[in-house]
């Protein structure tokens, strides 16, 4: 028996025009296509559940096989050479497993088998059992209809009588064919220093990319990206991609088996993971999308902006553009009061800005970061009467208002601290080792999710707060659950982070217009998990604007400009003494969401004229530079003295060309930049970004553009200069 689902879809895209999910029950082959590819996989008759295709589309008419697996000698038993789906630990299996358990009785076989299949609402569920074992698993797949990204999860449940311990359970595991020109790309970092894109050759053994500190971190990114040495660029070329949908402990593994399967598996951490499933309990996975792209790693990126604008942002397909915001931390640091703060308003106005946001310093006995974390009322010897005449004054200026907090954090020094010392992440008779002078709550507690909901809900549903900026300023310690079955502790690492989730979406509920950014000490938060209840990120706290080109350039490989914050901060700028130009400054963050944190009280009169200019600018481009595809045409990694992006609207009416000049030596001329993703049959009008549209402006069709390409002059150091190109009918 066949049944098969249509999803409507993506005719807008140039895309196939729908997406379709089969369900074979009676060959047992299942199969996912959307936008320009296909993901099959089957059941071998001895009951394993094996990939068959992950590529460009095939057509409707092609029939895949699942084969039995073979045995390539004693030493390399099918079960590890065959691409399993979903391949638990036992068997003979050698290769990275999706599930590992342990039993009471000290068995920790598992091996899963076949049982049965059903298409419901879209997706492809797929029902598997051990031999022996009272261990089920239901598979997830699901594949969005406009870029073929297939999402995969599972739920893992107990049947039987006693408890079970997982040790490992992964998402997915995803397998391309056998190959020896494979390349991996992958995104690593520190503080100050995130987005760094990374390259090695997928050899034999396996290469690890993860964060063990509780939460997605600064040190690597969950998504990868694999392409083909010698057949893929920027802008073609086969490349398979993924992203994990979770904010807490990751692992994704890379492996190149025996016979030149490569294989990704990715999940929750297994790295001092230890889960009691009680008898009838389930756990359920992260979501591993991935998907695939014949036109490079610029395709895959637009393929995945897409779909994190349309199918992951909370307001997605069409979220809000994100508003000119300025920020008080660089201006005030802690040193936050109602005057000081009304000043910064009325000069932030002045510019176009269109959200006001106060930092740090505002709440309890917060003069500095040793104390106040965890009492979220207002500070009365800064704003004598609360927030509201502030606010009032922001509203009264054209502008929404906004607020940082950190409320998963507690300093010692702290009222609520000192009420609930047991509410801290610790383990019992060790250091509670302090990072930034502070603590982390443990958010899996009932009573400390409780609380820290409702110190947010209360403020703002006390104050008109359009906007909270969240942080997260330290990783975990000591990562204990006091209080609970030490058996039972280590589910810290899943029950904090669906509190965590749990949290904003009930925010969300009860406060529709609320818009969330997701902020750990910069970019240590930013996943296709936490992207789902936020609506925007900050990727780095290195505000250097020749720093970012690079970090921006890293972070728009996995995720879409609609949510990169970026921000315009002094000179020279903190981070490296550098100094450049107010022009330069704000080109580097007009890339994104547009961001002012400069101490706008140290500007002349001549700053504020050219800024105000420049924001006005940004608002007319802001749509297509936020959701429009995005070209990188000029890579600014490995000491390139040029970059160069260039953002298209959907509509192909408007582009958007971002242009930069390390420095210039002996008079060299700068090649001409050619330009992608134009209609090449339409003409455009070219302008510099901070001009008006003149009689002068050169007009060519959008082939003359890409082809021949643009002179963009620049000279000196640190130079910038953008261009729009606008349809003239």
């Amino acid at each position: 028996m066949a049944v098969g689902g249509a999803l409507l879809g993506a005719a807008s895209l140039g895309l196939p025009a729908q997406a379709k999910v089969s369900v074979d029950t009676s060959a047992r082959l299942f199969r996912l296509d959307g936008g320009n590819s296909s993901y099959a996989f089957g059941v071998t008759k001895e009951g394993l559940l094996k990939a068959l295709y992950w590529g460009p589309r095939l057509a409707d008419s092609d029939r895949l096989e699942a084969r039995s697996p073979h045995e390539l000698s004693s030493v390399d038993p099918s079960s590890s050479i065959d691409t399993q789906e979903y391949p638990g630990w036992g068997g003979g299996l050698y290769t990275e497993p999706a599930l590992k358990v342990a039993y009471p009785d000290g068995v920790r076989d598992v091996v899963l088998h076949y049982v049965s299949a059903r298409a419901e609402g879209g997706a492809i569920l797929v029902e598997m059992a051990d031999i022996a074992r009272p261990i089920h698993v239901t598979l997830r797949y699901t594949i969005d209809e406009a870029t073929g990204i297939v999402g995969r999860s599972a739920v893992i449940r107990n049947e039987g009588k006693a408890p079970v311990r997982i040790d490992q359970a992964s998402s997915a595991a995803w397998s391309l064919p056998v190959g020896d020109d494979y390349r991996l790309h992958y995104l690593t970092g520190r503080w100050a220093s995130e987005w760094t894109l990374q390259e090695r050759p997928v050899s034999a053994g396996s290469t690890v990319i993860e964060s063990r500190r509780g939460s997605t971190s600064h040190q690597a990114n969950p998504w990868f990206a694999i392409d083909r040495a010698g057949l893929s660029t920027e802008e073609s070329g086969p490349v398979w991609f993924g992203a994990l949908a979770w904010s807490g402990s990751w692992r994704i593994s890379v492996d190149r088996d025996p016979i030149g399967d490569v294989r990704v598996v990715g999940g929750f951490n297994p790295f001092d993971f230890a889960y009691r499933l009680k008898p009838g309990a389930t756990l359920e996975t992260p979501v591993f999308y991935a998907g695939y792209s014949d036109h490079g790693m610029g395709g895959a990126s637009r393929l995945l902006h897409r779909f994190e604008i349309a199918k992951i942002l909370p307001e997605g397909p069409t979220p809000k553009l994100r508003p000119v915001l300025y920020n008080s931390w660089e201006a005030t640091e802690f040193a936050v009061d109602e005057k000081g703060q009304m000043a910064l308003a009325e000069k932030a106005a002045k510019i176009g800005v269109e959200r006001f946001v106060m930092d740090d310093g505002w709440f309890g006995a917060r003069n500095s970061d040793h104390a106040g974390l965890g009492d979220w009322t207002v500070n009365r010897t800064k704003f004598p009467n609360g927030l509201k005449p502030l606010i009032d004054k922001v509203h009264s200026l054209g502008m929404e208002f906004g607020l940082w907090v950190e409320p998963e954090m507690v300093n010692p020094d702290s009222d609520l601290y000192r009420k609930h010392p047991d509410w801290v992440i610790s383990m019992p008779g060790r250091p509670r080792t302090e990072q930034r002078n502070q603590l982390v709550l443990n958010l899996a507690r009932q009573d400390v999710r409780d609380y820290v909901l409702k110190a947010v809900d209360d403020l703002v549903s006390q104050n008109d707060i359009a906007f909270l900026k969240w942080d997260h300023n330290r990783n975990w310690s000591e990562p204990g659950w006091p209080g609970v079955d030490p058996q039972d502790q280590q589910q810290l690492y899943v029950a904090y982070v669906r509190n965590l989730y749990g949290i904003f979406a009930e925010l969300r509920k009860r406060h529709p217009k609320l818009e969330i950014e997701s902020c750990s000490g910069g970019g240590g938060r930013v996943d296709l998990g936490i992207m789902g209840l936020t609506d925007e990120v900050w990727p780095s706290d290195n505000t250097d604007p020749y720093d970012r080109l690079t970090i921006q350039d890293g972070f728009t490989h996995a995720y879409t400009p609609a949510v990169m914050m970026a921000w315009v901060t002094d000179s020279p700028n903190w981070v490296n003494n550098r100094s450049t130009s107010l022009k330069y400054r704000f080109l580097s963050s007009m890339q994104g969401g547009l961001g002012i944190g400069a101490n706008l009280n140290k500007w002349a009169d001549g700053d504020f004229a050219e800024a105000a200019k420049l924001v006005a600018a940004y608002k007319q481009v802001r749509q297509t530079v936020q959701q429009g595809d995005l070209y990188r045409l000029i890579s600014p990694q490995n000491g390139s003295e040029r970059s160069a992006t260039f953002s298209v609207s959907r509509d192909k009416r408007q582009a958007v060309l971002f242009a930069f000049l390390h420095s210039s030596t002996k008079i060299d001329v700068l090649p001409r930049i050619h330009v992608a993703g134009l209609d090449p049959e339409r003409r455009y009008r070219v302008r510099a970004i901070d001009a008006a549209a003149s009689a002068d402006d050169p007009v060519q069709s959008g082939a003359y553009w890409m082809n021949a390409g643009i002179d963009v002059p620049m000279k000196g150091d640190f130079q910038a200069e953008g261009r729009v190109f606008e349809a003239v009918d």
